[in-house]
């Protein structure tokens, strides 16, 4: 996938294109000082990486009234997914990174592109809970440690439910959700990646024990 068939497939305005494409040159200069992704996945970079994340866009709960969505990404690295879903205007994104070095490179391409982020350069553990929408994350962690990290988030969303937890998982899928289900209690929605014929989304909330099961 090149940045043109990117820009179609997303159907993205020539502004917020370019933004993609000073992200992608940032990306691919810092990457050869700094492992935010694999050098191999660069070639394959807009599907890879680009498209990969901003599919979540679809399956983001309606934004608040009045208000923008507040979307936490857990683990942001090289911006995936949090930064893509900044960039194509689905709310305002705290990207949460304790890597320095990444969390620099973070706020580079926010200073460059303009996005709508706020880079926390801390463990998730280390943050005072503050009310959020959505939990994002790609790559991060298995599914049981995600949630015992983002519980505080997740329970204390700005919806009476709670947030939403989005994330997108690979071939272990399955068993993660199994053992995860051995602790809590979910609304699981499942589906298909656009990228990837092995990948899964992830659509969850927590549930009181007492509300039934998974």
């Amino acid at each position: 996938m090149t940045a043109a068939d990117f820009q179609r497939t997303l159907d993205v305005s020539r502004e917020t294109q370019g933004k993609f494409e000073r992200y992608a040159a940032l990306l691919t200069k810092w990457t050869a000082a700094i492992n935010l992704i694999s050098p191999r996945s660069l070639p394959d970079l807009w599907r890879r990486h680009f498209l990969d994340s901003a599919q979540l866009a679809a399956h983001l709960p309606a934004p608040p009234e009045g208000r923008k969505r507040i979307i936490l990404d857990l683990g942001s690295g090289g911006g995936f997914p949090g930064f893509v879903l900044a960039l194509l205007g689905c709310g305002h994104v705290h990207l949460v990174e304790s890597d320095q070095r990444k969390a620099v490179f973070l706020r580079e391409v926010a200073r460059e592109t303009g996005a709508e982020v706020t880079v926390h350069a801390a463990r998730i553990e280390a943050l005072e809970p503050f009310p959020v929408d959505v939990v994002t994350c790609r790559a991060f962690a298995p599914l049981s440690r995600i949630l015992a990290i983002s519980e505080p988030f997740l329970a204390g969303g700005c919806g009476k439910d709670g947030a939403v937890g989005l994330f997108l998982k690979g071939r272990t899928a399955d068993l993660e959700l199994t053992e995860a289900c051995k602790t809590w209690t979910l609304r699981i929605e499942r589906f298909e990646s656009m990228t990837d014929p092995e990948g899964t989304i992830l659509r969850l909330r927590l549930l009181p024990v007492e509300d039934g099961a998974s």
